[in-house]
Parts: C-alpha cells; structure tokens; sequence
C-alpha cells in the first residue's frame, strides 16, 4: 500500500532561532498551533477518504522536540492513540539537529514514533553560521547516529542555494548527508521570502539567488547522486501555497520542481548514450523506459523529445517494466 503523511503543521514553534531564510507563514501557509482536536479531525478525514494509503501522522514545521514539553507530550499521546488501535502505522516529525537527546528519543520511543526528520540545511559550518541556523555539522552527524541507535528512521532535509553557499559545498553537503545512510532525504532550493534576512541580503544587492535553470541543473545531480546510494528522495522543491507565492521576491520556484530534474536526468542520460555510440541524425531511435518514468523521459510540455528532435533524432517510446529507475535503453 502507498504511503501517506497526515500532516500537522506546529509552524516556527519552539525554534530559537530565525534562520535567514524563513518565513514560515509563506512557506507552510499556517501560523495557528494545532490541537488535539485539529489532530483527530485530521486523521479522521484522511481515513474517511476514499484513497487507502499506509498512514503515518507527521509533525512538520516546527522544531518539534523543541517546543513546551507539555505541549509535545500532549500532541503525542493523542497521536499515539491512533497508532495503538492501528489506524496509522506511526508517527513522523521533524526537529532541529541540536533538539536531540536521549531524554527526548525516550519520549518518542514511548508514544510510537517512527521517523525523525532533521532539517541539516547545509554540511558546511559557514554556510550554517551566516544563516543563523544556530548549529553545526557535527550536530547534524551526533543527532543522526543517536537517531538511528534508537532505530528509528532517518530522513535529513538539505537546502541548495543558501546565502554563502555555492554548487561546490552544496554537493558536498550531500556527500556528508549520503555518509551519514539516512533512510529519506528532502531537498528544498532556496526560496527568496519578504520578510527574511535573506529577502532583505536580496533587496539591497549582496544575495543573487540561483536561477531555477541553475537549481534544476545542480539538484538533478543530486537526486542521482541519492539514487544512486539507494537513499529515497520523498520531497525535492517546497510545496505551494499562495502564501509562498505572494511571499516571494525571486522567480525561481516551480511547483513541479523534482519532475523537472528526473526529466534533466533522464535526457542527460539519452545524451550521454547518443554521443557514446554516434548515432546517425535522422534515425528513428527506440527508446525503452520504466512505465512510471515514461513523462519524465517526455518532459514538461514534451521539452525533451523536442530537444531530441532538434538534434535529429526521433524517439519511440517502449514501456518496460525491466528497465529501473532513471535507466534508459535506446536501440
């Protein structure tokens, strides 16, 4: 069965810092903390619907082991509830690195939760100090170990485009997260928000965010980079909100973001196998495609098969379900 997230949003709650980047009503849409009863009526409907997923209740937003302890035990035991009479499978939350100890992994443990998320943002400790983010790397690989010795799942988010970042310590950044064996990774391009420092660094000149071509091109690499170490990829680019749309300064976000790198892959790959064997222009090229990777293959409004085309070359699609991943065959 498919997974699915309920999503309980405890927006900037708890954090004690605000990182240059974030804005959080624009980024999530949501500002009101939740309740116990927001929670129940939350799993209620997602129940309730027609669509049967595997779920697990997921807190995100926030830095969740940070917030009133009180308050955290009382999300979880309403949370908990669910996962004991096995309407969900468990329970996920994201958190800061320096928010994990032994103390608070107990306290998970106990209410059922499976998955822990750390929002990493960046490896590199320069990136981290001149976006406020209050911590350091080595908090980032401390909290990972400690999070896998209780056997809970890893998931760690990274952000490409920071302020004081580049391509270069970004792949790094991945390099240092893919040693660490993290179970999930989200990748979130750097989304220039009113109201931010980094909003603020743009409007008087000293911070020129990535273009969406530039983050396109450097998180395709990423994401292969993941695959290829068989860690899953669940979220590449923020989700929106007409919050986040309003709230940005710099045009360089896409709602399809992760579809538009798979496609990058995929037609670097055509490429690379087009200039290995010297096909001749104007051949009609058989290209064989896992069935779920056949639009990525196509490209957003077909971009790829007329880039193709441009090169001349005509493409047939075949669907094999041997064919894995972002893999193509072309005969």
């Amino acid at each position: 069965m498919k997974h699915g997230n309920i999503a309980i949003f405890v927006p900037h709650n708890g954090c004690p810092h605000q990182c240059s980047f974030c804005n959080q009503r624009s980024i999530t849409g949501v500002q009101y903390q939740p309740t116990e009863n927001d929670i129940e009526k939350a799993v209620h409907d997602a129940l309730d619907s027609p669509k049967k997923y595997d779920y697990e209740i997921a807190f995100f937003g926030g830095s969740f082991t940070a917030i009133d302890r009180e308050y955290m035990i009382s999300l979880l035991k309403c949370a908990y509830k669910y996962v004991e009479n096995k309407s969900v499978s468990g329970i996920r939350l994201s958190t800061r690195p320096d928010a994990i100890d032994e103390e608070v992994l107990n306290i998970l443990k106990s209410y059922g939760v499976t998955a822990v998320e750390l929002g990493a943002q960046s490896m590199c400790d320069d990136v981290l100090k001149v976006n406020l983010r209050g911590h350091t790397s080595d908090d980032v690989k401390n909290a990972s170990r400690l999070i896998k010795s209780y056997g809970f799942s890893l998931g760690l988010q990274m952000m490409t485009g920071l302020y004081g970042s580049d391509s270069e310590k970004d792949i790094f950044t991945a390099k240092e997260i893919i040693s660490l064996e993290p179970d999930t990774v989200r990748i979130y391009p750097t989304v220039t928000l009113k109201g931010t420092m980094l909003g603020d660094l743009y409007e008087s000149g000293e911070f020129k965010p990535a273009g969406l071509d530039e983050s396109v091109n450097l998180c395709a690499l990423l994401l292969k980079m993941f695959s290829e170490n068989n860690i899953e990829v669940i979220r590449l680019g923020l989700h929106y909100s007409d919050e986040l749309e309003k709230g940005m300064l710099f045009d360089n976000y896409h709602p399809a973001f992760k579809e538009l790198c798979e496609s990058k892959i995929m037609l670097d790959e055509f490429l690379r196998i087009a200039g290995e064997r010297n096909f001749r222009k104007g051949s009609i090229l058989k290209v064989r495609v896992n069935p779920s990777g056949v639009s990525k293959f196509v490209g957003q409004k077909r971009s790829n098969i007329l880039k193709i085309k441009n090169m001349g070359f005509d493409v047939r699609i075949v669907q094999d379900a041997a064919v894995s991943g972002y893999e193509i065959v072309v005969e």
